[in-house]
């Protein structure tokens, strides 16, 4: 029979998929004896029953109750008893962090009797009521489902009554009428009355837990974070400790490094005689954690020795939610913090200095993504800016947007293409999908550990919280900053590294991590971070088996891929060379009437063929070119039909010789499906003397480059082979013109994987093939039948939203699908030929997520964009130390 409860004395850190994040780390703080308040856990694998099935386990109801009496022993009193009641807490808690996005209910237990012994047991009455009043609008939110504004439409008109704005200005009475009130609303939005028995209250709470992780903020959170959707949220519940009996008590949220910059300090945010969902909403401003010394040193010294404690033990950034309960500190949970992308890196090998991990753990903990983050610009210094406020930095990066005061607004103007700022008091979980929209997020309330603040560094977007200078009005849609007025659809600008808030569009400048790749930084010279990027990336080109190379058509392009470190060029697309002017030579191509018409084009063609190569092969010296022969549909070089159809019958008996045999020709070549069509190899055998020409231009052009002391490495890749025949044709054509070409380099020749038929007879194709390079644009699109360009503005939001996608085929790739036919063609090809040369130039050269797949199908190397170098050179890293460390496990 399976466990479904576990006490905190009974899990440990390492059952994260049992016991979810907060679970497991709330069972290691146990076991550690740091003072956590009493508790259980409910795991996933309960939750995943009652998603699948409709209701609990049948074993849970009687597991819960046993762990329940053994609570109530522990703490001397029972659930929700009138004279003095055990309250207890109900939190989600998923293997991965998802801050907000699941529910929470605190104070359960209390009805119209334990109010009255909890105020007692207390001598606060107006704690008593204020605990009440809470728990009823959680339960009211959270389990019920009435909309949250109108509780906090009631609570705004009290205060408005009271002529206030701090709820610390309600007395017990205030909140004795909330009570009332609220009862009210449920009864009217709920249908029915709030629940007085408190067990009823603790089941009803874990069922809602249970239903928020598909609540559709959490499944989009997932989506956004890649988190799988079958994980499924453990259940918390913890006997309840209280930040809110007075000015000697208050709750917080703490981090042992700055999340943001991963500078060593204390960081967080304390709240006087609140509960801990009051700073992560940002209900009222905290003060700085330090604050906390000089209210209560004892309590403050114990918290950072447990901050080290913490760290050291599980050698990282650790968040903390902690609370103060009339001088006494408990410690609520502990995970591992989110961080920037700077403060990842720099937190990396600052742990490493520290001899807490080895640079191999240092290159596991950083990501590709993260890197790419850190190459985005940042604000130009030397510009000039009208600051009108400023707020912490909590999330880094510099984001330029005109001002929106709603998530819906941020989305519908995404949608039109504008960049935005999404601008409000403070964000709630509901306004994920206008962070998401959103070029960056400022909030004029809440902290570093505010829920906008946590989100944002989650995901990577810049966020300046706490702006206290400037007046949000979200209904009149406007900022007040002194004299300035900052309306909706006006242009600001926020840097998330500074904290400060600009009028207007501030010019951007190239970020130091870009700086350092392109060569105009010196690791050495003192930027903390340029160092930092530069030790892990040392670190990971050494470790890494798979080479990283890049896609590049020109020598421009080619030099800065070599600069960011690439080991070649994996991709040259021929067909770009032949876009603008060189457009019309083609033309005459394809019209080419006769064998001398034809010869007069190519031979038009070549030179500027060649120069384009030697171009290339000069920058990329000593490194291998892949080059990949003319793969275009032909109607990307042909005017359009309809359009030239017009030109031609407006113009009626004056329409040009010319044109009407363009129009014969398109007519002649016109294609219902031109991606499927006349392109790739096919073209070239179509075409007589088109692949020859290029051929020789690319043997020339090495040739060249051979005399000059080069050291030219040319390999022509054949596009779009469906048959060993067509390759062989193909093959035989370009040996038969190197041949021809005195003192040209060694140059092999391959072809292009992007066909499944090509990928399921790849040990037929290896017999003329000394390497394969996986197309994996192509191959997506012929697998799935897909035409990208259609799919995602027809459908594919669609697909995603029901879940038949986690993430684009396009952007990462189908393991399942696609990423069976490349180990097929893997695997047969080696077997016809066991020294061939592997690779791939789609765009999942790029993908993190797929580059580790390619380590572990056994690919030679990727190949992505000149910009894409640093972040695939540093994947392949991850994914060897990975493999290595799971080996040796």
């Amino acid at each position: 029979m399976p466990k479904f409860v576990y006490d905190f004395t009974e899990g440990n850190k390492d059952l994260k998929d049992l016991l979810g994040g907060k679970g497991a780390n709330l069972s290691e703080m146990t076991n550690l004896g740091l003072p956590v308040p009493p508790g259980f856990t409910i795991t996933t694998e309960a939750c995943r029953t009652y998603l699948t099935e409709g209701s609990p386990p049948a074993e849970l109801t009687d597991e819960v109750s046993a762990h329940l009496a053994a609570l109530e022993a522990t703490m001397g009193k029972r659930l929700g008893q009138s004279d003095d009641p055990l309250l207890v807490s109900v939190r989600s808690g998923a293997k991965f962090s998802m801050p907000g996005m699941m529910d929470t209910v605190l104070n359960i237990g209390l009805n119209d009797q334990s109010v009255e012994g909890l105020a007692k047991q207390a001598g606060n009455d107006r704690f008593a009521w204020d605990s009440y009043r809470r728990l009823i609008q959680m339960f009211g939110k959270t389990v019920l489902g009435v909309d949250g504004e109108l509780f906090d439409e009631a609570l705004e008109e009290l205060k408005h009554g009271k002529g206030t704005h701090d709820d610390l200005d309600l007395d017990a009475a205030d909140f004795q009428a909330l009570v009332a009130t609220y009862k009210a609303l449920i009864a009217e939005h709920a249908g029915r009355a709030f629940p007085s028995d408190p067990r009823e209250q603790m089941d009803l709470a874990i069922k809602a837990v249970f239903d928020s992780w598909n609540a559709d903020r959490a499944v989009l959170y997932r989506r956004q974070e890649r988190i799988p959707s079958d994980l499924g949220t453990a259940v918390n519940v913890c006997s309840m400790v209280f930040g809110n009996l007075g000015m000697d008590s208050g709750t917080g949220v703490c981090f042992t490094r700055d999340p943001a910059s991963g500078h060593q300090g204390v960081y967080g945010d304390y709240l006087q005689n609140a509960q801990g969902e009051d700073v992560v909403a940002g209900i009222r401003n905290t003060v700085p954690l330090a604050a906390l010394g000089d209210l209560n040193r004892p309590v403050y010294d114990e918290l950072l020795a447990i901050m080290e404690k913490l760290e050291n033990h599980y050698r990282d950034l650790c968040d903390i939610e902690f609370t103060v309960e009339r001088g006494k500190l408990w410690m609520l949970q502990t995970r591992v913090g989110k961080r920037t992308a700077g403060a990842a890196f720099r937190i990396a090998i600052q742990l490493v200095d520290q001899g807490l991990i080895d640079l191999d753990e240092a290159v596991h903990r950083v990501t590709g993504d993260q890197l790419a983050q850190l190459m985005f610009p940042r604000f130009d210094e030397t510009a000039t800016k009208n600051r009108i406020g400023k707020g912490m930095n909590a999330s880094p990066g510099a984001a330029v947007g005109k001002a929106v005061f709603s998530s819906p607004a941020a989305v519908e103007a995404a949608a039109r293409g504008e960049k935005v700022i999404l601008v409000r008091r403070e964000t709630t979980p509901d306004d994920l999908t206008g962070m998401i929209a959103a070029q960056g997020i400022l909030t004029s309330r809440g902290g570093k550990t505010s829920h906008a603040a946590v989100v944002a560094r989650g995901m990577g977007k810049t966020c300046v919280c706490g702006a206290e200078e400037l007046d949000v009005d979200v209904k009149a849609k406007r900022i007040t900053a002194g004299d300035v007025v900052v309306n909706e659809g006006d242009v600001i600008s926020i840097d998330g590294t500074s904290g400060a808030v600009y009028l207007g569009e501030v010019p951007v400048s190239a970020s130091p991590v870009v700086q350092y790749f392109e060569g105009e930084l010196d690791p050495a010279q003192g930027d903390e971070l340029v160092g930092a990027v530069h030790r892990i990336m040392e670190h990971a080109d050494g470790a890494s088996r798979l080479r990283v190379r890049a896609n590049a058509d020109n020598p421009e392009d080619s030099a800065r891929a070599r600069r960011f470190g690439a080991d070649g060029i994996g991709l040259c697309r021929t067909e770009h060379m032949f876009l603008g002017d060189r457009r019309q030579l083609i033309e005459d191509l394809i019209l080419a009437d006769s064998a001398a018409d034809r010869e007069a084009a190519l031979d038009a063609l070549e030179p500027l063929q060649r120069e384009d190569f030697r171009g290339i092969l000069e920058e990329m010296d000593g490194l291998p070119v892949t080059i990949r022969l003319i793969d275009p549909p032909l109607h990307e070089f042909l005017p359009d039909l309809t359009e030239l159809s017009v030109k031609v019958a407006l113009a009626g008996d004056a329409a040009s010789a010319k044109d009407r045999r363009l129009l014969e020709c398109v007519h002649r070549l016109h294609e219902q499906n031109p991606m499927l069509g006349l392109r790739g190899v096919r073209l070239g055998l179509v075409i007589p003397g088109l692949f020859a020409m290029q051929v020789r231009a690319i043997a020339e052009a090495a040739a060249d480059r051979l005399a000059a002391g080069g050291d030219p490495r040319p390999e022509i890749m054949i596009p779009l082979v469906g048959s060993i025949q067509e390759l062989e044709h193909a093959r035989e054509e370009a040996e038969s013109v190197l041949a021809s070409v005195a003192g040209t380099a060694r140059t092999l020749i391959g072809t292009m994987i992007e066909l499944p038929r090509a990928a399921l007879t790849a040990g037929q194709i290896a017999e003329a093939a000394e390497f394969f390079s996986f197309g994996t644009n192509d191959l997506t699109q012929t697998t799935w039948g897909f035409s990208r360009d259609d799919v995602e503005a027809a459908f594919f939001s669609r697909y995603l939203d029901l879940g038949i996608f986690g993430v684009s085929p396009f952007e990462t790739l189908d393991r399942d699908g696609v990423g069976r036919l490349v180990r097929i063609a893997v695997e047969e090809g080696r077997r016809t030929r066991p020294g061939i040369k592997l690779g791939v130039c789609g765009e999942h050269g790029g993908d993190p997520d797929s580059v580790h797949f390619f380590h572990e199908v056994g690919l030679d190397y990727v190949s992505c964009s000149p910009f894409r170098v640093p972040v695939a050179r540093l994947e392949a890293g991850r994914a060897a130390v990975e493999t290595a460390g799971s080996d040796s496990r």
